[in-house]
C-alpha cells in the first residue's frame, strides 16, 4: 500500500502520515522514517521544528535523514517507510542540477520507479502547491511547478491519496462516502 498524504504547512499531513503508518502496523514493529529535509544549526526555529517531528516518533522507528529517496527504497530489507517530505528531496534535487534550468526530470522518474517497486508500506508527505498564490519569483514558480507536477505523478502510482485540511483528512483515492 502507498499512500500521498497532501497538505500545506502546517495543515496536519506529518502527524496524520505518521499515525498511518503506525495503526498499519502491529505494536513495536520497526518503521524507517526518512527525512528530506537538511539540518541546519544556524536556524533555531527550523532546528525546533525537526525536533518536535522527531520527539513525537515512536523510539522504535529507525531515522535516516536522506535526499536519496531511490537508494533508500531499494536498500533491503522493504521495510515500512514514511518519507517527510517530497518537496525537501525535490529542493536538494534543484541545488544539484540547478535551479535556473537545470532538469530533474531524470532524478524524478527514477525516484517515482522506486516508489513504485516498494514492496513494504510506504507513505509519502507532500505540500499541496495548487492552493497558494502564485510566486513572484523564478525559483518559487520553478519549484511551483515541478512539485505540482511530481505530486500528481506520485498520486498516479499511489492507492490512497489524502489532502489534509486543518488537521482533517480528505480522501481522495480511493474517495470513501460518507
Amino acid at each position: 500500500m502507498r499512500t500521498l498524504a497532501l497538505g500545506g504547512i502546517k495543515s496536519g499531513k506529518s502527524r496524520w502520515a505518521e499515525a498511518a503508518v503506525a495503526e498499519s502496523l502491529g505494536a513495536g514493529e520497526p518503521v524507517r522514517y526518512l527525512a528530506t529535509g537538511s539540518v541546519t544549526d544556524n536556524d533555531p526555529a527550523w532546528v525546533r521544528r525537526i525536533a518536535v517531528h522527531r520527539d513525537r516518533r515512536p523510539r522504535h522507528w529507525s531515522t535516516v535523514e536522506s535526499h536519496d529517496i531511490a537508494t533508500q527504497l531499494r536498500e533491503p530489507p522493504a521495510v515500512p517507510t514514511l518519507i517527510d517530505d517530497v518537496g525537501g528531496w525535490l529542493t536538494a534535487a534543484l541545488d544539484r542540477r540547478g535551479w535556473a534550468g537545470g532538469a530533474v526530470s531524470a532524478d524524478i522518474d527514477e525516484m517515482l520507479a522506486a516508489v513504485a517497486s516498494f514492496r513494504a508500506p510506504l507513505v509519502l508527505v507532500s505540500h499541496e502547491v495548487g492552493l497558494s498564490i502564485v510566486s513572484a519569483t523564478v525559483s518559487g514558480r520553478r519549484f511551483t511547478d515541478e512539485l505540482g507536477a511530481l505530486n500528481q505523478r506520485l498520486a498516479a502510482v499511489c492507492d490512497h491519496v489524502v489532502l489534509m485540511v486543518a488537521g482533517q483528512p480528505l480522501h481522495i483515492k480511493p474517495s470513501r462516502l460518507c
